[in-house]
């Protein structure tokens, strides 16, 4: 009888602690938020294997850095492999509209998400939403598509590299 007392007290002490450790233990990365997955970012690309990359192939939708910036990286260097154009990046054969589609992990409130080619914005779309199509102006050949998310109610954005061959 002594050991199922003792039981029983070690499970409530369990159960009372249990709301405690919810609250003390930080979010971890796998509680992280969204990136393109299609036409395949490069950070789908890692996370498909079809690029070696170092640990954003763990955790494609981490790509999170302040608003403004224009790396695939976000400025996070522990994902720096998206930056290097280099790469063997896979690009998607597409027209000159392309419809980019979100994956999203954990939702936020949106401000609003905007798509970059060479530089100069392409599309913005305010509001929720997980597909956008955006006109890519006449170019043509190889080119490379930055996509960001931006959040409204913090001051970070979560980015995507999208390679694409232009006919």
């Amino acid at each position: 009888m002594k050991s199922s007392g003792r039981r029983l007290a070690a499970v409530a002490a369990g159960v009372g602690i249990a709301p405690l450790v919810t609250v003390v233990l930080p979010a971890t990365s796998a509680f992280a938020h969204g990136y393109v997955s299609s036409p395949p970012s490069r950070q789908a690309q890692c996370a498909q294997r079809t690029v070696q990359c170092g640990e954003i192939q763990w955790e494609p939708q981490s790509v999170e850095g302040p608003k403004g910036l224009r790396s695939c990286s976000g400025g996070n260097a522990r994902f720096s492999d998206l930056d290097d154009d280099s790469k063997a990046w896979k690009p998607t054969a597409v027209g000159q509209s392309v419809t980019f589609n979100w994956t999203f992990t954990a939702q936020h409130s949106t401000r609003d998400y905007e798509y970059y080619l060479g530089g100069k914005r392409i599309g913005v779309f305010n509001g929720r939403g997980s597909s956008h199509t955006v006109n890519l102006g006449g170019v043509t050949g190889r080119q490379k598509v930055l996509a960001v998310w931006n959040i409204a109610d913090t001051a970070n954005a979560f980015y995507a590299c999208i390679d694409l061959q232009v006919q």
